[in-house]
């Protein structure tokens, strides 16, 4: 049977940087739209099952109920069975649970926080990452109808669909040896010396910027780098930046709406799983994919490396071309 999972976190989009910049709000409504739209996707190209996270809006309940009493629901709908906390923790159990059953691409609905913590638990299942979030490097802005599409393509028996899925890189962070978390896109070491409410948008309070991509056409902190050096998702390096101290000046959009003057150091490039450790003399937080996570005080060492170890993702525009090409679409 062929079947997929759906991750739609209904806390993306919703924290204090959406009040800080002008952010685009894409309220529960719209997600369980979009949800809609890739079941209805999935099915029509041979989807058989779709699993569905559940969550405290009940996101996955209501697009089963609208579908059912439009008559359009084909496949089988399950809302997977797991403890909820109605925290980033049930993202992670749904993962877990989707790989064990077997299922064949997992569509993540959220932004760079959402996709960071399913890329902490996955294992070899490849992801299509919907941007529906506050902070949007990583996921891509899909329509649901075409994701679910893709993610039906991915597993036609027509073509090998391998060869579409790349490895993402990440930066892994360590202390005392240990891996004490992961960021996908960027990590930003500040001054801010108390996690809050997470979300970390005053530059004025980083000292440091290690990515693992960065373009201008981002928003966020890796977009810094990306004002000074382009860094593609296919390159074998990443780089780190100083701020605020020596460097030249710049404008980079570090928020929706928000084209920041920044002082910034050239890039310095860091290949891949070269360690670059740093030595606190002040406390302060790591911010990784722009949440703050990691707590330090003076005189703690942490080593910085950027791998291969992320998720398996799918290159939707490069899948749906070959499946083109292959007549997956004929009838």
């Amino acid at each position: 049977m062929k079947s997929i999972g759906i991750i739609a976190n209904p806390a993306s989009g919703k924290d204090i940087r959406k009040l800080v910049s002008h952010a685009t709000v894409i309220d529960n409504n719209e997600k369980i739209n979009i949800v809609k739209r890739i079941i209805l996707g999935a099915q029509a190209l041979g989807i058989e099952k779709v699993y569905i996270m559940p969550d405290f809006y009940n996101i996955g309940y209501v697009v089963e109920e609208q579908l059912k009493l439009i008559g359009e629901l084909k496949c089988e709908l399950e809302i997977i069975d797991i403890k909820q906390t109605d925290s980033i923790k049930d993202s992670q159990e749904a993962t877990k649970y989707m790989s064990e059953v077997g299922v064949g691409c997992i569509l993540v609905l959220g932004g760079d926080g959402t996709n960071r913590a399913v890329a902490k638990v996955i294992d070899d299942v490849p992801i299509i990452s919907i941007s529906t979030g506050t902070n949007n490097v990583y996921p891509e802005m899909l329509e649901g109808t075409v994701a679910g599409i893709a993610a039906a393509a991915l597993l036609s028996e027509k073509f090998n669909s391998d060869k579409f899925i790349h490895k993402d890189k990440r930066i892994e962070i360590y202390k005392e040896g240990e891996l004490v978390d992961i960021a996908l896109v960027d990590a930003a070491i500040s001054t801010e010396n108390v996690i809050g409410s997470k979300a970390i948008w005053n530059h004025r309070n980083i000292e440091k910027v290690i990515v693992s991509r960065a373009h201008p056409d981002s928003i966020g902190f890796s977009a810094i780098v990306g004002c000074k050096k382009v860094i593609e998702v296919t390159d074998d390096f990443g780089a780190v930046v100083d701020l605020n101290s020596v460097g030249s000046k710049i404008y980079a959009p570090i928020a929706a709406g928000v084209v920041t003057e920044i002082i910034v150091s050239e890039p310095r490039i860091l290949k891949l799983d070269e360690d670059y450790h740093y030595k606190t003399n002040y406390k302060g937080t790591i911010a990784l994919d722009g949440e703050r996570e990691i707590q330090f005080f003076e005189n703690q060492e942490f080593v910085f490396r950027i791998t291969r170890n992320g998720p398996r993702r799918v290159d939707v525009k490069k899948i749906l071309e070959n499946a083109q090409k292959n007549n997956f679409f004929n009838v």
